[in-house]
């Protein structure tokens, strides 16, 4: 075997595993321990969003102020996400203080992401591109119907006499 073939087919292999990996992608929200009804469902709804596209979830507690001296808040804060995005991620990393800050990393289940399903087509349907000429395939009970609805009538040639 020459180098030039195997330096070929190396390449291929390597493009072919490439295809199957998918790139990590951590996504972040920031939240306060007094967040609003409204507000953390908004961002709940994020989150729900970024790990249905199978993307990780950083989600962080800012504290501000006397708010450090009550870290149980935004660990309840947390715990309440959590348990809220269960069926979509599970904690890949418990709550812990960083300083000001709470950190916690939310993960999807292991399926396949909803956006790569839709942007590509199955590999098993094969696709056929009608060449210009002929006419769309009918599937056999409209070529029957067709048949029978209009008859066909042969009429001969005129001929220059």
């Amino acid at each position: 075997m020459d180098y030039g073939k195997f330096k070929y087919e190396s390449a291929v292999k390597a493009r072919e595993s490439r295809k199957n990996q998918t790139q990590t992608i951590v996504k972040e929200i920031k939240l306060r321990p007094k967040i609003d009804p409204h507000d953390y469902g908004t961002k709940k709804g994020h989150v729900e969003r970024f790990l249905k596209a199978g993307d990780k979830v950083k989600v962080t507690i800012m504290f501000r102020g006397r708010e450090q001296s009550r870290p149980e808040l935004g660990f309840r804060l947390l715990q309440k996400l959590a348990d809220d995005v269960t069926e979509l991620g599970f904690v890949e990393s418990q709550p812990k203080q960083d300083g000001r800050n709470m950190i916690m990393v939310i993960g999807p289940h292991r399926r396949a992401p909803e956006r790569k399903a839709e942007a590509r087509p199955a590999p098993s349907q094969p696709r056929s591109v009608p060449s210009p000429r002929s006419e769309p395939a009918e599937s056999a009970e409209h070529a029957a119907e067709a048949e029978a609805a209009e008859p066909v009538v042969e009429t001969p040639a005129p001929t220059d006499a």
